[in-house]
């Protein structure tokens, strides 16, 4: 494994920010509406350590038991949020491990979380993941039909739907990006539009290391970025 580059990680902490100002500038937008989330997965506990100490609370992993190992290296105010999807055998740990959790795709986990997390007296913040691009690849409640798929998930004890995520269909161009973060804002806002809905908060997780820029400038309240902040993944 490489030593880890402490003085790096600082900067591109520093040069992300920059960026995240000016995108706000760009869409009008205060910067304290963005949640820079710094998506570890596969990285080493000292480069989460190093983003700690250049001002980062919020990481994000992709599995619970990667997650378990390095929360307790991390001091106890850092905040941690589950980025990939949940399986239903590890919804347990991850209510103790995660404050958030931005990859319910399905009404089962949604359903199982919320019956976990209820049966502990607590309440979970969670995204619900959009398959924008209809790919059979990826997880996610269709587009088309959202709403009906959520108005019977949206108020259930121990769980507190806060906005929706996405990841996609890649684009090489960033610009190429722009439709589908548009496209997951107007899915917010149609149900924000609808009865019931008022108090939904809408926040949108979206955008990642090479296009989290054109995602704050159509709405994203939560960015994802790993590569541009430590650099290529370690796996062991």
């Amino acid at each position: 494994m490489s030593v880890v580059d402490a003085g790096a990680i600082a900067a591109r902490v520093k040069s992300i920010r920059e960026r995240i100002a000016a995108a706000c500038a760009r869409s009008g937008r205060a910067v304290d509406d963005v949640t820079l989330v710094a998506a570890s997965k596969g990285q080493p506990v000292e480069a989460l350590a190093a983003a700690w100490e250049a001002g980062l609370r919020v990481f994000g992993e992709n599995r619970v038991q990667e997650a378990a190992r390095k929360r307790p290296e991390l001091p106890a105010t850092s905040e941690w949020h589950l980025l990939g999807p949940l399986q239903s055998n590890k919804v347990r740990p991850a209510l103790d491990l995660f404050t958030t959790l931005h990859a319910l795709d399905r009404p089962k986990i949604l359903e199982a979380v919320a019956r976990e997390a209820a049966a502990h007296g607590r309440t979970v913040d969670a995204f619900a993941e959009v398959n924008l691009g209809d790919e059979a690849s990826k997880h996610g409640f269709a587009a088309g039909g959202l709403a009906a798929a959520l108005d019977g998930l949206r108020a259930l004890p121990g769980l507190r739907l806060v906005g929706l995520m996405a990841i996609p269909p890649y684009e090489e161009d960033p610009e190429g990006s722009r439709r589908w973060f548009a496209a997951l804002r107007r899915c917010r806002d149609e149900l924000r539009a609808r009865p019931g809905w008022q108090d939904f908060p809408g926040w949108l997780s979206m955008g990642m290391s090479h296009d989290f820029a054109v995602a704050i400038e159509e709405g994203a309240t939560h960015v994802r970025v790993g590569t541009a902040l430590f650099g290529p993944r370690e796996y062991t």
